[in-house]
């Protein structure tokens, strides 16, 4: 420690106000921060217990003496560092991978930790591409690289690329960046897991002020970023490209753009795409839409002034958003009328709509490296997610894939009955799939759907819809629902990856063709065979395994780790061969029919009329980490 303040606040701190801080600290952070902080063996000998958090059973302290020996410990810490001087604070190297052992409280593997000591952003273990020689100054300066898309993905790799030092230009077909979260504003639009998780490592910084942060603050995470890292210079807002062209004569990417100036041309040696899967709405075709006198859109247009007093709603459709939208509806609207094709699984989470304690943010401000546990923490749920998900072909039962996919349907169920109490709506709200074949919805324990669903002015019609006319919506059994606003919470065209682009690679052909057999599919997520020097972020069979933010940082870093080998080397074009390109993909296929979403009872994005999973991701974190941590330059063609 030195004696230079780097947390003035702290120094003014009260022992009361320190001692009441540490109550909200998670423990399992503290867990392994404390040992990291202090070396002191006691902290690693607390006990753990399985306790569900959500969706998921973790590894928590519960023992009474254990729990105030994390506290007491915390306190006595920021007192101590308080009465030196709040100074420099460097993590001892030698202790950080037991550390995250220790917040983790799970068996990991070498690779397990490398993983995990990334996702604490730290300075020490930043994700990052290190230039492996000093690049050419004039064939630096001559590689240009196009990122498509301004929300998470396209941010992450902008960072990178301006770090990195290589010329970049994106384009954005919004007014601004954070691409979903700047298109999905409509009541309840919020994330459905940790936001700790979800933002960035090099985001560590960003506090956000709720555990599930709402649109209007991952609005504001984004705008943090762009600003942060000045990368608004470098944006082309309210530009969307039509067509990418692969020119084989020079080597380069021909995009054409269409902006508010109209049509321009931009030359690339290399495109990362980052327009993610969940961008363009779905609106279903039903009859007599035109004829309805009313307002009707989707979800991710949801008009900014719309005033829901006094209105009647008719909401279509009841996964993520729809389960979302409609408890927010029910608190104003004259009337709602929920149209429900199928239920989904409610995953119920206490303070899920709640901002954290001011408590939570002081200890981001003022104990050192708290954050960056805090969000190693809640990136390890996924760990679990394969005990949920795996097909056991001895276990026997119709409802369930394994022994504990059936543990979490019976307290789903269990959930239900409690909450609805009839057993009729029960019914109704019990999917017909196995938990985790869909995606489940992530709710406030004390206020979600069930509660808008059997409120006065709520209307549950689970027959289809016959037709849109004049006055509203015609169910399938002939009953009339009038209705002043048409909501169409219908997903997106989740497996019409790069929609609406034309991408024509080497020798005329199309993405559309190379995918209209099996659909969408891509090495590592990321690359196809004769696409050379093209990178998907977020692209097919990249949902899950890693959250959003690792994946998409995982995959730049390869990218640019691909770019720097064509700029050491001063060659041209590096793509993917054909056979590991069907390997990969055979074996992600293989992986995916052991999983529990290829139950053909589920109907939503995860499965494909290609007969096969194009968005979900079967490998465990680690397995994922393995395969994107740095290229397999034997898999590739380099010219």
């Amino acid at each position: 420690m030195h004696e230079t303040p780097v947390r003035p606040e702290l120094i003014e701190a009260t022992d009361a106000q320190i001692e009441d801080a540490v109550q909200y600290a998670e423990l399992m952070a503290l867990r392994g921060l404390l040992y990291l902080l202090t070396g002191d063996e006691a902290f690693a000998r607390t006990k753990l217990e399985q306790v569900r958090h959500g969706a998921f059973k973790m590894p928590t302290v519960v023992d009474e003496a254990d729990v105030a020996l994390l506290r007491n410990g915390a306190a006595e810490f920021l007192k101590s560092y308080r009465d030196s001087g709040a100074g420099e604070v460097i993590p001892v190297l030698d202790r950080l991978a037991d550390s995250v052992r220790l917040t983790a409280g799970l068996t990991l593997s070498d690779d397990d930790v490398e993983l995990y000591m990334e996702e604490l952003g730290l300075p020490e273990t930043e994700r990052r591409m290190e230039w492996q020689a000093p690049p050419p100054a004039d064939t630096l300066q001559g590689f240009k690289v196009l990122v498509i898309g301004a929300g998470m993905g396209g941010l992450t790799a902008a960072r990178e690329l301006k770090r990195a030092g290589i010329p970049y230009e994106m384009v954005e077909k919004n007014a601004g960046v954070g691409g979903t979260w700047h298109e999905n504003r409509y009541p309840g639009a919020r994330v459905d897991t940790p936001s700790r998780g979800y933002t960035n490592t090099f985001g560590v910084a960003f506090a956000p002020s709720y555990a599930f942060c709402p649109w209007p603050e991952n609005q504001r995470y984004f705008d943090w970023v762009a600003d942060s890292y000045d990368l608004r210079e470098n944006i082309q807002f309210n530009t969307e490209i039509r067509t990418l062209t692969w020119d084989q004569q020079s080597a380069r990417w021909i995009a054409i753009a269409h902006g508010p100036d109209g049509e321009k041309m931009i030359e690339a040696n290399a495109v990362i795409t980052a327009v993610g899967f969940l961008n363009r709405p779905n609106v279903p075709e039903i009859p007599g839409i035109e004829q309805f006198d009313g307002e009707c859109f989707h979800t991710a247009r949801w008009p900014d002034e719309l005033d829901l007093k006094g209105k009647r709603f008719a909401v279509v459709g009841t996964g993520c958003t729809g389960y979302q939208v409609i408890p927010e509806l029910a608190l104003e609207a004259e009337h709602v009328t929920v149209f429900q094709r199928t239920a989904q699984w409610l995953t119920p989470t206490k303070g899920y709509l709640e901002p954290s304690p001011p408590q939570v943010n002081w200890l981001d401000r003022n104990l050192p490296f708290y954050s960056n546990f805090l969000r190693c923490r809640s990136s390890l749920p996924a760990f679990s997610l394969g005990d949920l998900t795996e097909i056991d072909p001895d276990f026997d039962d119709p409802h369930a894939c394994n022994p504990k996919n059936k543990e979490m349907r019976d307290a789903c169920i269990d959930y239900l009955v409690q909450r609805l109490g009839d057993a009729d709506l029960v019914r109704k709200m019990t999917p017909p799939h196995p938990v985790r074949s869909a995606r489940p919805v992530t709710c406030d324990a004390d206020y979600n759907v069930l509660d808008a669903i059997l409120a006065d002015n709520t209307t549950l019609v689970d027959c289809g819809i016959r037709r849109i006319n004049k006055n509203g919506v015609e169910a399938n059994d002939g009953t009339q629902h009038d209705v002043d606003v048409i909501v169409f919470a219908t997903g997106f065209r989740a497996h019409d990856y790069l929609y609406p682009m034309t991408v024509t690679g080497r020798d005329g052909k199309t993405l559309d063709e190379v995918w209209a057999d099996k659909g969408p599919r891509a090495y590592c997520g990321s690359m196809v065979p004769d696409f050379p020097n093209l990178w998907m972020v977020y692209g097919p069979n990249t949902n899950g395994a890693l959250g959003p933010a690792t994946f998409h940082e995982l995959v730049t870093r390869y990218a640019l780790m691909c770019m720097q080998r064509l700029i050491l080397d001063e060659r041209q074009e590096v793509s993917v061969r054909e056979a590991p390109y069907i390997q990969y993909n055979e074996y992600v296929d293989s992986r995916n029919a052991t999983k529990v979403w290829s139950d053909p009872r589920a109907q939503n994005y995860y499965w494909s009329s290609h007969g096969r999973s194009v968005t979900q991701n079967p490998f465990s974190p680690t397995e994922m980490f393995r395969f994107v941590r740095s290229p397999r330059f034997e898999d590739l063609d380099i010219r």
